[in-house]
C-alpha cells in the first residue's frame, strides 16, 4: 500500500516555483535547513537542461549524462532531504500581502512566508515543421552545451544577433563548416563580432533567407533544412548535420507583470543576494540571469536564493512578524533594495548594504 503524504502546513515556510537546476538546488538547500519546502514543477519540467543532449561541463560528473538524467538526480537528492514536489502549474501569485498567496492550475491555493522563483526562460522557436520533433536529435539552442557532440560536422546557425555570432564562432572549434542563415542582408550583432565571424574561414553567411522546415533522415536525426529567400521567394534544400537556433530567449515571466520589477527584456531584477524588490521573494536561474545561462551558474544562484530565504525567515522570527498581514514591501528588514526601480536601477543600487 502506497504511503500517504503528510498534510501540508496551513502556511508554508518557503515555496519554490520551477523545476530546473536552480529550483532543485533551492529545494535541496531549504530542505537541509529544515524548512519543509514545497516545489511546484510547472509545465516545463526540468527546464531547458531537460532538452540538452548530454551535460559534460557540470562539475562532479566526468562521465557525461543526459539533461533529463541530471534533472532526476537533482530531484532525488533534494527529496532525500525532505523536499515535497507537486506536479502542478502556478497560475497566480499575490505579492502585496504576507503570507504570499499562490494559486495553481489544479485549483489549489497555498500561503507561504517566502517564495523562490525559478521559472527560467525558453528559447524563441522557429515554429517550423520538424523543429520540436528533432530537439535533441540535431536541433539545439545551446552551442556551449551541445557543440562538442558535433565534431567534424556541417552545421547551420539561425539568427543575426550577438548570440548567433558568438555561438557560431564557438561551434567552429568542432564543426567543419558553420553556415549562418539570416532573414535580412545585414546583422544586428556588434561590429566586433561581425568582423570576427566574417573573417573566419569556417563561417559562411546565407543572407535574406529563412528556414521553413527542418528535415529528418531515416535514422531520426537532422539531415537538412528547407529555406526560402525573402527577396526572390526561391525555395532551396540545404544539407546539414545540425541546426542551432538563436533568435532570442523569452523569460517565463507571465506571473510577475505589475507585481515585481522586470528589466527591459522581461527578466526579474535581483540584487547579488537574489532578492527581488519584494521582501521574502527571491529569484534564481534564467528568470533573472540573461548573461551566463549555464547549469552551474543556475545551481549557484539557487543555492544563494535558498540561503537568503532562510535568513529572511530568521529575520521575521526575530522581529516578531509571524502572522503579519501587511504589504511585505513595508518590512524594515528590506530597506536597502526597495529604492531601486526598473527604469533607474544601477549596479550600485542592486548591491545590498
Amino acid at each position: 500500500m502506497a504511503e500517504e503524504k503528510s498534510p501540508r502546513p496551513a502556511v508554508e515556510e518557503t515555496m519554490i516555483i520551477g523545476s530546473g537546476p536552480a529550483g532543485w538546488t533551492a529545494g535541496l538547500y531549504t530542505a537541509r535547513a529544515k524548512l519543509n519546502p514545497l516545489l511546484i514543477t510547472g509545465n516545463d519540467y526540468g527546464g531547458q537542461v531537460s532538452i540538452t543532449y548530454e551535460v559534460e561541463n557540470y562539475p562532479g560528473f566526468p562521465e557525461a549524462l543526459s539533461g533529463p538524467e541530471l534533472v532526476e538526480k537533482m530531484k532525488e537528492q533534494a527529496e532525500k532531504f525532505g523536499l515535497t514536489v507537486e506536479y502542478d502549474h502556478v497560475t497566480e501569485i499575490v505579492t502585496d500581502q504576507h503570507p504570499f498567496l499562490v494559486r495553481t492550475a489544479s485549483g489549489k491555493e497555498y500561503k507561504s512566508k517566502s517564495l523562490i522563483l525559478c521559472t527560467g526562460a525558453r528559447p524563441r522557436y522557429l515554429e517550423v515543421p520538424g523543429e520540436k520533433k528533432l530537439m535533441g536529435k540535431g536541433v539545439s539552442y545551446c552551442a556551449t552545451c551541445d557543440g562538442f557532440f558535433f565534431r567534424g560536422k556541417d552545421l547551420v546557425v539561425v539568427g543575426g544577433g550577438d548570440s548567433a555570432l558568438e555561438e557560431g564562432l564557438f561551434l567552429t572549434k568542432f564543426a567543419t563548416k558553420v553556415r549562418i542563415i539570416h532573414r535580412r542582408d545585414e546583422l544586428r550583432a556588434s561590429k566586433i563580432l561581425q568582423d570576427r565571424a566574417m573573417a573566419h574561414e569556417k563561417i559562411e553567411f546565407i543572407w535574406n533567407t529563412v528556414v521553413t522546415s527542418i528535415n529528418e533522415g531515416e535514422d531520426g536525426s537532422v539531415v537538412g533544412v528547407t529555406t526560402k529567400n525573402t527577396v526572390t521567394g526561391e525555395v532551396s534544400e540545404l544539407k546539414t548535420d545540425g541546426v542551432f537556433v538563436y533568435i532570442g530567449h523569452l523569460p517565463n515571466n507571465d506571473l510577475y507583470h505589475g507585481k515585481l520589477h522586470l528589466d527591459e527584456d522581461g527578466h526579474l531584477i535581483t540584487d547579488k543576494r537574489m532578492r527581488t524588490n519584494v521582501a521574502g521573494i527571491l529569484a534564481a536561474g534564467e528568470i533573472q540571469d540573461k548573461v551566463f545561462k549555464q547549469v552551474a551558474t543556475s545551481v549557484g544562484q539557487g543555492c544563494s536564493a535558498a540561503m537568503q530565504a532562510e535568513k529572511f525567515l530568521a529575520d521575521l522570527e526575530a522581529e516578531g512578524y509571524h502572522d503579519m498581514g501587511v504589504d511585505p514591501r513595508e518590512f524594515p528588514t528590506y530597506a536597502p533594495f526597495v529604492a531601486a526601480t526598473p527604469a533607474k536601477a544601477t549596479e550600485q543600487e542592486l548591491v545590498p548594504a
